[in-house]
Protein backbone atom coordinates (compact mmCIF):
# COMPACT_ATOMS: atom_id res chain seq x y z
CA UNK A 1 0.00 0.00 0.00
CA UNK A 2 1.39 3.36 -0.94
CA UNK A 3 0.82 6.34 1.33
CA UNK A 4 -1.58 8.80 -0.26
CA UNK A 5 -0.58 12.48 -0.09
CA UNK A 6 -3.66 13.23 2.04
CA UNK A 7 -2.65 10.62 4.65
CA UNK A 8 0.09 10.77 7.29
CA UNK A 9 2.19 7.64 7.97
CA UNK A 10 2.20 6.70 11.68
CA UNK A 11 4.34 3.82 12.98
CA UNK A 12 2.58 1.55 15.51
CA UNK A 13 3.52 -1.51 17.57
CA UNK A 14 0.93 -4.24 18.14
CA UNK A 15 1.32 -6.90 20.84
CA UNK A 16 -0.28 -10.32 20.75
CA UNK A 17 0.26 -11.53 24.31
CA UNK A 18 -0.34 -15.29 24.28
CA UNK A 19 -0.70 -17.49 27.34
CA UNK A 20 -1.88 -21.14 27.40
CA UNK A 21 -3.50 -20.85 23.97
CA UNK A 22 -5.31 -17.64 24.91
CA UNK A 23 -4.90 -14.09 23.67
CA UNK A 24 -4.93 -10.96 25.83
CA UNK A 25 -7.62 -8.53 24.64
CA UNK A 26 -9.46 -5.55 26.08
CA UNK A 27 -12.57 -3.50 25.49
CA UNK A 28 -13.11 0.10 26.52
CA UNK A 29 -15.32 0.80 29.54
CA UNK A 30 -16.36 4.29 28.45
CA UNK A 31 -17.02 3.75 24.73
CA UNK A 32 -19.54 1.22 23.38
CA UNK A 33 -18.12 -2.01 21.93
CA UNK A 34 -19.77 -1.33 18.57
CA UNK A 35 -17.78 1.92 18.30
CA UNK A 36 -14.25 0.73 19.23
CA UNK A 37 -14.45 -3.07 19.17
CA UNK A 38 -12.19 -5.61 20.85
CA UNK A 39 -8.54 -4.58 20.89
CA UNK A 40 -5.06 -5.81 21.72
CA UNK A 41 -2.28 -3.67 23.24
CA UNK A 42 -0.97 -1.29 20.58
CA UNK A 43 0.31 2.22 20.22
CA UNK A 44 2.56 4.70 18.52
CA UNK A 45 6.27 3.99 18.26
CA UNK A 46 8.13 6.96 19.72
CA UNK A 47 10.92 8.72 17.78
CA UNK A 48 14.09 6.64 18.05
CA UNK A 49 12.28 3.73 19.74
CA UNK A 50 12.61 0.20 18.38
CA UNK A 51 9.27 -1.40 17.46
CA UNK A 52 9.80 -4.37 19.80
CA UNK A 53 10.56 -2.02 22.71
CA UNK A 54 7.37 -0.09 21.91
CA UNK A 55 5.35 -3.34 21.94
CA UNK A 56 6.60 -4.26 25.43
CA UNK A 57 6.00 -0.69 26.65
CA UNK A 58 2.46 -0.60 25.27
CA UNK A 59 1.56 -3.92 26.95
CA UNK A 60 2.76 -2.56 30.29
CA UNK A 61 1.08 0.83 29.88
CA UNK A 62 -2.24 -0.58 28.72
CA UNK A 63 -2.57 -3.74 30.83
CA UNK A 64 -0.10 -3.42 33.74
CA UNK A 65 1.51 -6.71 32.63
CA UNK A 66 5.22 -7.25 32.13
CA UNK A 67 5.91 -9.08 28.88
CA UNK A 68 8.76 -10.10 26.62
CA UNK A 69 8.87 -10.44 22.86
CA UNK A 70 8.76 -14.03 21.65
CA UNK A 71 9.05 -13.16 17.96
CA UNK A 72 8.34 -10.54 15.33
CA UNK A 73 5.30 -11.36 13.18
CA UNK A 74 5.72 -8.85 10.37
CA UNK A 75 4.43 -5.48 9.27
CA UNK A 76 1.08 -4.45 7.79
CA UNK A 77 -0.28 -1.10 6.69
CA UNK A 78 -3.82 -0.12 7.62
CA UNK A 79 -5.66 2.94 6.31
CA UNK A 80 -7.71 4.32 9.21
CA UNK A 81 -9.68 6.73 7.01
CA UNK A 82 -12.34 8.10 7.61
CA UNK A 83 -11.60 8.04 11.34
CA UNK A 84 -8.27 9.85 10.81
CA UNK A 85 -6.25 10.86 7.72
CA UNK A 86 -3.55 8.31 8.61
CA UNK A 87 -1.96 5.12 7.37
CA UNK A 88 -0.79 3.00 10.31
CA UNK A 89 2.35 1.01 9.65
CA UNK A 90 1.81 -1.73 12.23
CA UNK A 91 4.69 -3.83 13.53
CA UNK A 92 3.20 -7.02 15.02
CA UNK A 93 4.84 -9.04 17.81
CA UNK A 94 4.02 -12.18 19.72
CA UNK A 95 4.71 -11.71 23.42
CA UNK A 96 4.62 -13.81 26.57
CA UNK A 97 3.99 -12.64 30.11
CA UNK A 98 6.90 -12.46 32.53
CA UNK A 99 6.47 -14.23 35.89
CA UNK A 100 3.09 -13.04 37.04
CA UNK A 101 0.11 -14.62 38.72
CA UNK A 102 -2.52 -13.60 36.20
CA UNK A 103 -6.22 -13.04 36.66
CA UNK A 104 -8.77 -14.02 34.02
CA UNK A 105 -10.16 -10.47 33.89
CA UNK A 106 -9.04 -7.12 35.36
CA UNK A 107 -9.41 -3.37 34.97
CA UNK A 108 -6.64 -1.23 33.53
CA UNK A 109 -6.19 2.00 31.65
CA UNK A 110 -4.08 5.03 30.96
CA UNK A 111 -4.46 8.11 33.17
CA UNK A 112 -2.64 10.26 30.59
CA UNK A 113 -2.61 8.64 27.13
CA UNK A 114 -0.38 9.98 24.36
CA UNK A 115 -1.66 13.06 22.62
CA UNK A 116 -2.85 14.53 25.95
CA UNK A 117 -6.21 12.79 25.65
CA UNK A 118 -8.57 12.18 28.54
CA UNK A 119 -8.00 9.26 30.93
CA UNK A 120 -9.06 5.90 29.51
CA UNK A 121 -10.33 2.75 31.27
CA UNK A 122 -10.86 -0.73 29.89
CA UNK A 123 -11.40 -4.32 30.90
CA UNK A 124 -8.66 -6.83 30.03
CA UNK A 125 -9.33 -10.55 29.61
CA UNK A 126 -8.00 -13.70 27.99
CA UNK A 127 -9.88 -15.28 25.08
CA UNK A 128 -9.14 -18.52 23.21
CA UNK A 129 -7.02 -17.92 20.12
CA UNK A 130 -9.80 -19.53 18.08
CA UNK A 131 -12.04 -16.57 18.97
CA UNK A 132 -9.48 -13.88 18.14
CA UNK A 133 -11.26 -13.11 14.85
CA UNK A 134 -13.32 -10.60 16.89
CA UNK A 135 -10.45 -8.09 16.87
CA UNK A 136 -11.36 -4.72 15.37
CA UNK A 137 -9.80 -2.49 12.73
CA UNK A 138 -7.33 -4.93 11.19
CA UNK A 139 -5.68 -5.86 14.49
CA UNK A 140 -6.13 -9.54 13.64
CA UNK A 141 -3.99 -9.25 10.49
CA UNK A 142 -1.09 -11.32 11.82
CA UNK A 143 -2.85 -13.83 14.08
CA UNK A 144 -2.07 -16.59 11.60
CA UNK A 145 1.65 -16.05 12.22
CA UNK A 146 1.55 -16.86 15.94
CA UNK A 147 3.91 -19.76 16.59
CA UNK A 148 1.82 -22.75 17.74
CA UNK A 149 4.70 -24.10 19.82
CA UNK A 150 4.71 -20.89 21.85
CA UNK A 151 1.01 -20.76 22.71
CA UNK A 152 1.60 -22.59 25.97
CA UNK A 153 3.75 -19.75 27.31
Amino acid sequence: MTVRPDRRLVRKAVGYVVRKGRLLVFSRDDIPLEVVGVQVPAGTIEDGELPEVAAVREVLEETNLHARVVRALGVERYDVWPSKPEIHERHFFQLATVGEDLEEQWSAGEPGPSGDGPPQRWTCRWIPLEQAHVLCAGFGARLGHIAPTSTGA
